[in-house]
C-alpha cells in the first residue's frame, strides 16, 4: 500500500506510527503538545527514532474527554499538519471521525485519515474518503460494550463499515482495519481480542493495533497511563506474531526495538 509518497509491505513487516496528541485532555500525554514549537519538538523526536507514519491528534476520544467543535478540533490540527508537511517528508494520519476535520486535513495535505467510528458517525465520512482517494483506517467501535462473543461481534461491525465504505466507492486496496481495542470493550473483552488479533486477516486487509498505555494495560497490571511501556510492548509483540501492519504507539525506539526483535525471531 502506498502512503503518501511511501510504499509499505504490510505483510512482511509491521511499521510504527507516532502517536501527537494536539490536545489538553488526552488520556497519557494530554497538554504536553498543545503549542506549535512543542508539537514540532516531539515530532522531530518520533522521527529521529525511526516513526514510520505520524498520526495527528485534535480531538481527545477517552471516557469523559471534552467535547470541542469541528472549528476548534480544525484549529488545532492544521497549523501543525500544515507545518510538517512543509519540513518533513513523513506520511501524516488524521485521527478524526468527522467529515469537516477530514476535509480540511486533506486539503491541507493528509495522507491517511484514522476514524474511530468506522464510518458510522458523520454520514458525510464516506464520500469525503472516497473522493479524495486518500488511505483510510477503518476502526471498530460500537454505541454499546460487547460482553459476549466478542472477536465474532467485532468481525460483525466491521463487516457492516466495509458495506458503508463499499458503497461510498472507498478503494478496499486503501483500507486499514483496526480491532479498535479500547473501544466498546471492557478490560476481559480487550484481552480476548488481543488473543485472537489474526483473526481480523479473514478481510485480506492490512491491519493495525492501537494499544499504547490503554486502559486494558493499567487494569491488568495496575499502573497509571505513564507506566505501561512494558504491557505495551507485550502487545506489539503479539501485532508482530499476528503479521499487523502497523503498530499506534507513545514510545517510538522502544516499540521499533521490539518489532526488529520479534521480527528476527519469527522470520528465522
Amino acid at each position: 500500500m502506498k502512503i503518501g509518497n511511501r510504499e509499505f509491505d504490510f505483510e512482511n513487516h509491521t511499521y510504527v506510527m507516532g502517536i501527537l496528541n494536539i490536545t489538553p485532555d488526552s488520556f497519557s500525554d494530554g497538554g504536553r503538545y498543545t503549542t506549535l514549537d512543542t508539537a514540532l519538538i516531539q515530532v522531530e523526536r518520533m522521527l529521529s527514532e525511526g516513526m514510520d507514519i505520524l498520526d495527528i491528534g485534535g480531538m481527545s476520544t477517552r471516557p469523559g474527554h471534552e467535547f470541542i467543535t469541528e472549528e476548534e478540533e480544525i484549529r488545532r490540527v492544521i497549523p501543525v499538519l500544515s507545518e510538517v508537511k512543509k519540513r518533513y517528508d513523513v506520511p501524516i494520519s488524521v485521527d478524526t471521525y468527522r467529515s469537516k476535520v477530514a476535509r480540511a486535513s486533506i486539503n491541507e495535505g493528509a495522507d491517511l485519515i484514522n476514524d474511530i467510528w468506522g464510518l458510522k458517525n458523520d454520514p458525510a465520512m464516506a464520500k469525503v474518503v472516497a473522493d479524495s482517494g486518500v488511505c483510510y483506517c477503518l476502526m471498530h467501535n460500537n454505541e454499546n460494550i460487547i460482553t459476549e462473543n466478542v472477536v465474532e461481534g467485532v468481525i460483525a461491525d466491521l463487516e457492516e463499515s466495509l458495506r458503508i465504505a463499499d458503497a461510498a466507492g472507498i478503494d478496499r486496496g486503501k483500507i486499514i482495519l483496526d480491532p479498535g481495542i479500547g473501544f466498546a470493550k471492557n478490560t476481559e473483552g480487550n484481552l480476548i481480542l488481543l488473543n485472537h488479533l489474526a483473526d481480523l486477516h479473514r478481510f485480506g486487509l492490512p491491519l493495525l493495533l492501537g494499544c499504547s498505555r490503554k486502559s486494558v494495560i493499567g487494569n491488568t497490571l495496575d499502573l497509571p497511563a505513564g507506566d505501561r511501556l512494558e504491557g505495551t510492548l507485550v502487545t506489539t509483540t503479539l501485532a508482530v506474531l499476528a503479521r499487523y501492519g502497523i503498530v499506534r504507539v507513545h514510545d517510538v525506539k522502544e516499540n521499533l526495538r521490539t518489532i526488529a526483535m520479534t521480527e528476527a525471531i519469527r522470520n528465522s
